[in-house]
């Protein structure tokens, strides 16, 4: 069986998925699950994210969390922490950046989440020397000092698409037709959780609700709000979701989203509005969110380059120039990719990011 007959045979016997439903199968069934299957990650793969760019992104990453443990007053012990940690590159670098700062691995206990054995294993293998723990679910995180990064974690979280319809809305679907999967929608209704969206859409217009989202930011702000702590969360989209950003990447290439199901990477793009109001614990505030470009440049990803610049020629150094831009550029992921931060409201943002 594949997961394309196994889809079909589900919508055929309990109906059409929402495309929630399908983003959850497609991705994590135990079986046939993009991620529970393989590593997706780096040239060999179908996509390649920030840590497999440059050794820079992860090392900046580690530093303004190790900043604002050292504003925070070095707190012994602490959770350092990673959401979707892929190959254990980023957390990898993190801690190779971190290694002089006093203190810091002695108090630090690394923790990874992560919901797909085959990535753990591969992420093992990167902090081979470290001990660390995993789980799958941030609700296991101990009560300590949090210092937390999530990136590209939230992009792949389901979400369920509303059209509107005067002041109802219809929600798309996912039903099959002669063993092909098809899009369709439901019949309009009212949606309470949609109900401030009546104001700025229009007739016709698709938003995207992440149902999953919410709870994790909630437990990872009540942490901080309770026991301080940072966390960075780096990923493509906006402040508001508004139209269809369902994609489907395979072989570093976009596909449709509805042909192999469990082959093809899918990603939508992350409402920050709704991170940020998510994350309503008493004592925990978020940054303005900032470009991903801007954030790097304040971090002195620059004068890291130049650094690491120093006795390249040839190909690495046109490497280490492309990844640069890659990273920062507007019109590559400086723009669209974007960095918000969680902190304790009697401590200041970390570092590279405006209160």
């Amino acid at each position: 069986m594949s997961l394309l007959s196994h889809l079909i045979e589900r919508i055929t016997t309990q109906g059409p998925l929402s495309v929630a439903d399908y983003m959850a199968e497609c991705l994590l069934h135990p079986e046939f699950g993009y991620y529970t299957t393989r590593t997706p990650f780096g040239t060999e793969g179908d996509f390649t994210t920030a840590p497999e760019i440059s050794q820079m992104f992860g090392e900046l990453i580690g530093l303004s969390l190790a900043q604002s443990w050292i504003d925070q007053g070095a707190p012994a012990p602490f959770t350092l922490a990673e959401l979707g940690p892929g190959r254990g590159t980023l957390m990898a670098d993190v801690l190779r950046a971190t290694k002089a700062v006093p203190g810091f691995h002695d108090a630090m206990q690394i923790h990874m989440v992560e919901a797909s054995p085959t990535l753990q294993r591969a992420q093992e293998t990167a902090l081979t020397g470290y001990k660390a723990q995993w789980s799958d679910t941030v609700t296991t995180l101990p009560e300590q000092p949090l210092f937390l990064v999530a990136n590209e974690f939230f992009d792949a979280l389901p979400v369920r698409q509303f059209i509107r319809t005067q002041d109802q809305w219809a929600e798309r679907c996912i039903g099959q037709s002669e063993g092909e999967l098809t899009f369709g929608l439901t019949q309009a209704s009212a949606q309470k959780a949609l109900d401030h969206r009546l104001t700025d859409t229009r007739e016709g217009d698709l938003v995207e609700i992440c149902d999953a989202a919410s709870p994790i930011v909630q437990e990872v702000a009540r942490r901080i709000s309770n026991s301080g702590g940072a966390a960075l969360i780096i990923d493509y989209g906006d402040w508001r979701s508004l139209g269809d950003t369902l994609q489907a990447l395979r072989a570093h290439a976009p596909t449709d989203p509805l042909k192999a199901p469990g082959q093809a990477d899918l990603t939508t793009h992350v409402d920050f509005e709704a991170l940020t109001q998510a994350a309503t614990s008493e004592n925990c505030a978020f940054s303005k969110v900032t470009p991903q470009g801007v954030f790097l440049e304040r971090l002195g990803i620059t004068a890291r380059a130049q650094a690491l610049s120093k006795g390249l020629a040839g190909d690495a150094l046109e490497n280490l120039i492309a990844a640069h831009r890659r990273l920062t550029h507007p019109d590559e992921m400086g723009t669209l990719f974007k960095v918000v931060g969680l902190y304790s409201k009697s401590h200041t943002p970390p570092p590279g990011l405006d209160a």
